[in-house]
């Protein structure tokens, strides 16, 4: 069979039952017909996903295993319920592979938790003496599995807003910034249509007068008006400003 990592939650509780080697591990004794069988945790399991497994015999394993469960008192070492959860997890294991292949962003642990809690969930309200009690405690955790699964994939991450929030106020804004002494601000304005601006755009500097001066309008009262050719509609309106100058 199938185990997981020697960190996951799944091989925790292998750990948790089947205990050192020499150490005492937890029994069941099933009563099919008139014989009753001595179970060790190997010997249940098998009874429960062995290739010749016995569908009488299976059925006892599920009915004992949960019955004395939901008999340990709420004060007890849960050792019972443990047991439950330990029979369910080969029927999980295809499940759990799968979801992992499918998302691999999915973290492993987390998975295992949600099927083992559903488990635990469902144990409270299973009834030892249904059909199939063990096929019902397996279907929970699977699909709580894949539930969980799909609600982890549709969150999109997002960085850390508090870190975010100050990097970005102790960076200076661009429109805050010092400008050069000398230099023009361009703006840009397009008409309200989808392709908006759609002109070459051409500046020309005024040329020197053989005195020394300048021809034309000088650069600060300049709104130039940005055309296809004479006869075309307006496209946009460019209009240049000193640095810093107020709008």
């Amino acid at each position: 069979m199938t185990t997981t990592g020697p960190g996951g939650v799944f091989a925790r509780i292998d750990r948790s039952v089947l205990g050192p080697p020499d150490g005492t591990r937890p029994s069941l004794t099933v009563h099919v017909g008139s014989r009753t069988v001595l179970l060790s945790p190997e010997e249940s399991r098998k009874a429960l996903y062995g290739a010749r497994r016995d569908a009488t015999l299976r059925a006892a394993v599920w009915r004992q295993a949960v019955t004395e469960a939901r008999q340990e008192p709420p004060d007890g070492d849960g050792a019972g319920r443990l047991l439950v959860v330990w029979l369910v997890l080969p029927g999980l294991y295809r499940n759990l592979h799968r979801i992992l292949r499918l998302w691999r962003r999915i973290d492993r642990a987390d998975l295992e938790a949600e099927a083992v809690l559903a488990v635990l969930a469902a144990l409270d309200a299973a009834d030892p003496e249904g059909p199939d009690t063990g096929g019902c405690l397996i279907k929970e955790a699977v699909n709580r599995m894949w539930a969980y699964a799909k609600r982890v994939t549709r969150e999109i991450p997002v960085v850390d807003v508090g870190a975010f929030a100050e990097a970005r106020n102790a960076t200076v804004a661009p429109e805050e910034g010092t400008r050069p002494p000398e230099g023009w601000e361009v703006h840009i304005t397009p008409p309200p249509r989808r392709e908006g601006v759609c002109a070459t755009l051409r500046f020309a500097e005024p040329r020197r007068r053989r005195d020394g001066g300048r021809t034309g309008t000088g650069l600060t009262d300049l709104v130039l008006r940005a055309r296809r050719h004479e006869e075309a509609d307006l496209i946009g309106t460019l209009v240049l400003r000193p640095a810093g100058a107020r709008r």
